[in-house]
C-alpha cells in the first residue's frame, strides 16, 4: 500500500478499477485534482501530486485518464462552471499566508527592534549623561560636617563658653519605609516613641520626621547635641535608618558666671545672646559638607565617589575679664538686689589705664546651658541695654566743664539755697536745709543740685552739650555686646526753656552704665578717655593669641582739672560726703553717689517711677588703678546711693585691689574745703 503525502495511508482501489469522480475535472481522495483543472493536465496531473502514478493506482495510465476525461465532456452537455470547493479554497490560501505572515511578522519584528534602538541610542548616546547624574544622586549621601566653635576664656584662659564632642541622630525615611513595605510591619511608631521617651520629646513631632517626603528623602536629622554614651544606647537598638553621626556641642562650665557677657548659643547652632550672637561669625567658622554613595540599604559603597568641603574651625575669644573679680563682682550684686528687693542690678569693674573692663556682672542673671527655664529679659546685659538717668553721677560733667573753662576753682563759694527757681520751673536739693555758703568742692561734695544749677549758669549750652558729648553722652561705648542703648542727649538747637537745668544735675538724659563708668575712668586716668573694651584677643584652633587693636583714646580734659576733680570726688567720701561707706581702709577714694529718680512708664512724670541708686569710684585716688560702678534699679529698702549702692563698692573694690595686689596709699585723703569758713 503506498501513502500519500501527509494524508497517512491510502484506500484500497475497488473491484474494477478506481471509482469514477462525481464529475469531470474532480478525483477523489486518491487522486490529485491540479492537473485536471486547467493547469497543464498532462504536466503537473503526472507529476505524482494531482494524479497518482501506474504504481500507485494499478489500474490505468495516463492515456487511460485523458481519453476517459475527453469523452466525458463529449458526452455531457454543457454546464455552468461550477463553483470550487471552500475545502480547495482553504487549502491554497493555507499556502500562501505563511510566506505573507512571516514577511509582515518580519517588518513587525524590524519596526520593534527600531523602537529600541532608537531608545537605546536616546539612553545610551543623547540622555546618558543625565540618567547617569541622576542616578549618582540617588546614591549620594550629603553629610554635613560642622566647624568647630572657638571658644570664650576668660583673661587668664580659664573656659567660659567651649565645644565637645557630640553627636546627632539622623533617619533616613526612604530605607525605613522601604523597610516597613518589604516585611509589612510598621517601625516608625516604635522608634517615634522610643526615642520620644529616652529625650523627652514630642513623639508626634518624630514621626513626622521619620516620614519620607520623597523617593530621595534619605537624611533628616532628628536630635541634636546628644551625648556619645546616650548615642551608643540609639546605635545598640539596631534601629533600621536610624544613625548617629559626629557634631558639637557648646558647654559653659562657669554656669551662669558672666552669662550675660558670654550669651548662649541656640538649637540651631547660632549665637542668640551675649557676645556669642555679636560674635557669631567669629566663631562659628564655616561648616564643611561630605558627599558619599551609599546603597540601597544605606551602607556607604566602597570605592564608590566621596566629594568634601573641609569645615574651617572658629576663631576663640579672649575676653579681659578676670574670673576671680568677675566671681566676686557677681555674688554681691546678686546679695544685694535680694536684700534690697531691687528690680535689677550691675556692677563694673574697669582698668582706666587701659580700658580694659575686668568684669561686668548683672543681677538677676540666667544659665546659659539651660536658657530657656528664664525669662527672656534675664538674658540680655544691663550694663549696656538699660538706659537711665544718671542723676547725680552727672554732676561730674558740668564739673568738669566749669573748671576746665575757668569759671570756677575747688574753692569758689556760692551761696546755696535749697531750691531755685528758673523760668516756670522750680528745682530742689533732695533734702531741705536754709541757705548755706558752699566751695565749688562742697557742692560736689554734698550732691546739692542747687548749687550745680548756679555753677552751670556760667557756661553756655553749647559748652555744656560739648562736654558730655565728649566724655561719651549719647553714643554707643563701642564694647562689642548685642543691643546697646547709647542712651539719650539732645542737641542744644533742641532744648526748650528750662531743659538744660536739669540736664546740669542728671535728669533729662540717659545713659546705660558703662557711659558712666568710661566718665569716671576719664577722670582716673588724667582726662584721657580710652574706649572701654571687653575682648583682648582672638585665638586659633592651637591656641595661639592675636591681640585686639588698641582702643581708641582721646583728651577730654587737662590733667590738671582731672587732679581737682580727683581732689573733690575724695570730699564725697569724707564724713562730710554722701558716702562715707565707700571708705577702704588703707586706701584713698575718690567717687561719687546718684539717686536719681525714675520716669513712671505709665504716666510720664516721675511720680511712682521709683529711684536708680548708684556709687562710681576709683582706688588708690592718687594713682588709680581700678574704677566700680555699683548700679541698682528701682530698690525697695532703701534707695540713696551713698546707702545702698556704695556697700557693694567697697565689698568688690577691696577685694579687686587684693586681688591685683595694688598696693596701700602711701599718705591719707586730701582733705577738701566743704564750706569756706573750714580749714
Amino acid at each position: 500500500m503506498t501513502s500519500r503525502r501527509g494524508r497517512g495511508p491510502a484506500a484500497p482501489s475497488p473491484p474494477g478499477g478506481p471509482r469514477r469522480t462525481s464529475g469531470p475535472g474532480q478525483a477523489g481522495r486518491g487522486q490529485s485534482t491540479r492537473g485536471q483543472t486547467g493547469r497543464g493536465q498532462a504536466g503537473r496531473g503526472q507529476s505524482g501530486r494531482g494524479q497518482g502514478s501506474a504504481g500507485r493506482s494499478g489500474v490505468r495510465g495516463a492515456g487511460g485518464a485523458e481519453r476517459a476525461a475527453r469523452r466525458d465532456r463529449d458526452v455531457r452537455p454543457p454546464t455552468a462552471p461550477r463553483r470550487r470547493p471552500r475545502a480547495l479554497l482553504r487549502r491554497r490560501i493555507v499556502r500562501r499566508d505563511p510566506i505573507k505572515r512571516l514577511n509582515v511578522g518580519l517588518l513587525l519584528v524590524a519596526f520593534v527592534l527600531s523602537l529600541f534602538a532608537g531608545r537605546l541610542v536616546q539612553l545610551q548616546g543623547l540622555e546618558s549623561k543625565g540618567y547617569a547624574e541622576a542616578a549618582v544622586r540617588q546614591r549620594l549621601n550629603r553629610i554635613p560636617l560642622p566647624a568647630v566653635r572657638g571658644a570664650i576664656t576668660f583673661a587668664q584662659g580659664q573656659p567660659l563658653a567651649m565645644t565637645v564632642d557630640a553627636r546627632v541622630i539622623y533617619a533616613d525615611p526612604s530605607l525605613i519605609q522601604q523597610y516597613e513595605q518589604k516585611n509589612h510591619t510598621n517601625i516608625r511608631n516604635k522608634i517615634a516613641t522610643t526615642l520620644a521617651s529616652m529625650f523627652g520629646l514630642d513623639p508626634a513631632t518624630l514621626l513626622n520626621k521619620l516620614t519620607p517626603r520623597s523617593k530621595m528623602d534619605r537624611y533628616r536629622e532628628l536630635i541634636h547635641h546628644v551625648e556619645p554614651d546616650r548615642a551608643r544606647m540609639v546605635t545598640a537598638m539596631n534601629f533600621t535608618g536610624i544613625g548617629t553621626q559626629q557634631e558639637y556641642r557648646r558647654i559653659y562650665p562657669g554656669g551662669s558666671l558672666a552669662a550675660n557677657v558670654v550669651g548662649f548659643v541656640n538649637a540651631a547652632g547660632d549665637g542668640a545672646a551675649g557676645l556669642e550672637s555679636s560674635t557669631n561669625k567669629l566663631l562659628k567658622g564655616r561648616s564643611g559638607w561630605q558627599k558619599v554613595e551609599v546603597s540601597e540599604k544605606g551602607q556607604r559603597i566602597p570605592m564608590g565617589e566621596d566629594q568634601q568641603l573641609k569645615p574651617i574651625p572658629g576663631k576663640g575669644l579672649r575676653l579681659t575679664l578676670d574670673q576671680d573679680i568677675q566671681w566676686k563682682a557677681q555674688d554681691a550684686i546678686a546679695k544685694q538686689v535680694k536684700a534690697t528687693k531691687a528690680q535689677s542690678g550691675s556692677v563694673i569693674v574697669m582698668d582706666p589705664r587701659s580700658g580694659q573692663i575686668l568684669a561686668m556682672a548683672t543681677a538677676p542673671t540666667f544659665d546659659p546651658a539651660n536658657y530657656g527655664k528664664y525669662p527672656e529679659s534675664d538674658w540680655g546685659n544691663r550694663v549696656v541695654q538699660d538706659d537711665f538717668e544718671p542723676g547725680s553721677t552727672s554732676k561730674v560733667v558740668t564739673a568738669a566743664a566749669a573748671l576746665e573753662a575757668g569759671h570756677v576753682t575747688p574753692d569758689t563759694v556760692f551761696d546755696v539755697p535749697d531750691h531755685i527757681t528758673k523760668f516756670d520751673r522750680t528745682f530742689h536739693d533732695s533734702e531741705t536745709h536754709p541757705t548755706e555758703p558752699l566751695t565749688f568742692g562742697g557742692v560736689l561734695a554734698k550732691s546739692s543740685n542747687v548749687g550745680t544749677i548756679m555753677a552751670s549758669d556760667r557756661l553756655t549750652n553749647a559748652q555744656l552739650y560739648q562736654y558730655m558729648r565728649a566724655f561719651g553722652y549719647g553714643q554707643e561705648t563701642g564694647v562689642g555686646l548685642p543691643g546697646e542703648d547709647a542712651g539719650s542727649l539732645k542737641p542744644p538747637n533742641q532744648w526748650w526753656g528750662t531743659d538744660r537745668y536739669p540736664l546740669a544735675f542728671g535728669q533729662s538724659v540717659s545713659v546705660n552704665a558703662l557711659q558712666v563708668a568710661s566718665v569716671y575712668a576719664t577722670i582716673a586716668n588724667h582726662g584721657v578717655r580710652v574706649a572701654p573694651s571687653l575682648i583682648a584677643g582672638t585665638t586659633d584652633d592651637h591656641g595661639n593669641l592675636t591681640p585686639a587693636a588698641k582702643p581708641a583714646q582721646r583728651r577730654v580734659i587737662s590733667s590738671t582739672t582731672a587732679a581737682e576733680l580727683t581732689k573733690m570726688l575724695e570730699g564725697v567720701i569724707s564724713k562730710e560726703g554722701t558716702a562715707p561707706a565707700a571708705q577702704i581702709p588703707g586706701y584713698r577714694v575718690a567717687g561719687k553717689t546718684g539717686t536719681a529718680q525714675r520716669v513712671n512708664l505709665k504716666t510720664g512724670n516721675y511720680g511712682g517711677g521709683g529711684y536708680t541708686a548708684t556709687f562710681v569710684g576709683f582706688a588708690p585716688a592718687e594713682n588709680p588703678q581700678l574704677v566700680v560702678e555699683v548700679v541698682l534699679q528701682k530698690p525697695q529698702n532703701g534707695y540713696y546711693g551713698g546707702e545702698v549702692a556704695a556697700p557693694v563698692f567697697k565689698d568688690v573694690m577691696s577685694f579687686a585691689l587684693q586681688s591685683r595686689r595694688v598696693p596701700p596709699s602711701a599718705g591719707r585723703s586730701q582733705k577738701i574745703r566743704i564750706s569756706p569758713d573750714q580749714r
